[in-house]
């Protein structure tokens, strides 16, 4: 089956969001430091983020086709938190985030060789109290390594969550809506639609 664009991602969620979507893309495989810098809002690190991996795949597309770049965040009073380097920091910062509201931002990215076009979304999440016991469980899991926030939504994790108010999509790693539209806007469809 043909593919109408590049998708520069090495998330297998944003990969099954798109599929169900009904899209066909091609994988590219671009890697950038994911590390804020000191005084960095997180807002400020997801764009940086997005446009040094949209530049690195444009570098890399070996033809003419659009490529997508997405990145998701967690941030607590606007600090970008990041993927646990451990079970211990992934405790540590599920425990910032018990009973607290925080916000996920997604950010994606599309660009052709003569135009960029970027949407992102913002989605505040309640999460309930939680025992040091639930932390500890969810941490021996091993789900919260590799996640931004050190949590999936889309897991075991989806009790911790008292109310979302935004893109579900989003914070599971793409949010769809925007990300269908954006591709539209370089006549990029769904297979299925």
């Amino acid at each position: 089956m043909a593919y109408s664009f590049h998708l520069a991602s090495q998330s297998p969620r944003r990969r099954e969001l798109l599929t169900q979507a009904g899209f066909c893309f091609a994988l590219l495989e671009v890697a950038v430091e994911e590390c804020p810098r000191p005084q960095e809002s997180g807002l400020d690190y997801v764009r940086r983020v997005v446009e040094n991996k949209l530049t690195a795949a444009l570098r890399q597309a070996a033809t003419s086709l659009p490529v997508l770049v997405a990145d998701t965040e967690v941030l607590l009073a606007g600090r970008a938190l990041g993927k646990p380097a451990d079970a211990a920091a992934a405790a540590e910062t599920l425990a910032a985030l018990s009973g607290r509201t925080h916000q996920v931002i997604s950010r994606v990215a599309v660009a052709s060789a003569d135009r960029r076009e970027a949407v992102e979304t913002l989605t505040e999440i309640d999460f309930a109290p939680l025992t040091a016991a639930q932390i500890r469980r969810y941490c021996d899991s091993g789900e919260p390594l590799g996640k931004a926030g050190s949590y999936a939504i889309q897991g075991a994790a989806a009790g911790f969550v008292r109310a979302i108010r935004g893109s579900l999509t989003g914070v599971i790693g793409l949010p769809v809506v925007e990300t269908v539209a954006l591709l539209a806007s370089f006549d990029v469809y769904p297979e299925s639609a």
